[in-house]
């Protein structure tokens, strides 16, 4: 198992698919993580868009020590100390300012920032960080623009997120730019309205299959 102070490509390499959720009732938390991990995703992302989404993270990193979780849309200081408070191992943000770039640095917590343009990237890049959330990936260039950053970022890897489909998803692990994928698509809301943990599960697995192929 990585270690907290290992770096965000160490966490990448673990999982080349990393669901990202957001989820609504904190009951659902553990049986869902438990769902994924057993597919075979065991590197999660739960967003703080959700008022229990800090009550989540803690459930899940007490109950699913299987589990290699992280908190995503963290926009500030305050939501990396509470994040990290609950138990999370890295933080996500869909951009990053200088402050948040700093105060993560300080935390010592493997961070992944939010990148759409080449001034963002090499912001990131001052601070030392060269793994990179391009996001919204389809919205801001998808494909095309992940292969034009390959030419002047050359070391950078990123993890694409926003938009991506379980139909697109090799496509974009086929980059040589690209060290895993964020997904949404892997905990449908009708799936956890029913609470059907092993539909949950096949999805992972199956996205497990296409990165392998």
């Amino acid at each position: 198992m990585v270690k907290q102070k290992e770096t965000m490509q160490d966490i990448l390499t673990l999982s080349p698919v990393i669901p990202v959720l957001a989820i609504k009732d904190v009951d659902q938390a553990v049986p869902l993580a438990r769902a994924l991990v057993s597919g075979g995703l065991k590197v999660i992302e739960v967003t703080l868009r959700t008022p229990c989404a800090l009550d989540a993270i803690r459930r899940i990193a007490e109950q699913v020590e299987d589990a290699y979780l992280g908190a995503g849309t963290v926009l500030n200081e305050h939501d990396l100390e509470m994040a990290q408070s609950a138990g999370a191992r890295f933080a996500v943000s869909p951009g990053a300012t200088a402050a948040l770039l700093q105060a993560a640095k300080r935390s010592g917590l493997p961070f992944l920032p939010g990148v759409a343009t080449s001034s963002e990237i090499m912001a990131a890049l001052e601070t030392g960080l060269n793994c990179l959330k391009f996001f919204p990936a389809e919205a801001a260039g998808g494909i095309a623009m992940l292969k034009s950053f390959s030419g002047p970022f050359p070391g950078v890897r990123f993890c694409p997120t926003g938009g991506i489909r379980e139909e697109t998803l090799a496509t974009y692990l086929a980059l040589g730019n690209v060290a895993a994928v964020g997904g949404t698509w892997l905990a449908p809301a009708d799936l956890l309205a029913r609470k059907e943990w092993g539909k949950i599960q096949n999805l992972a697995e199956r996205a497990l299959e296409i990165s392998r192929r």
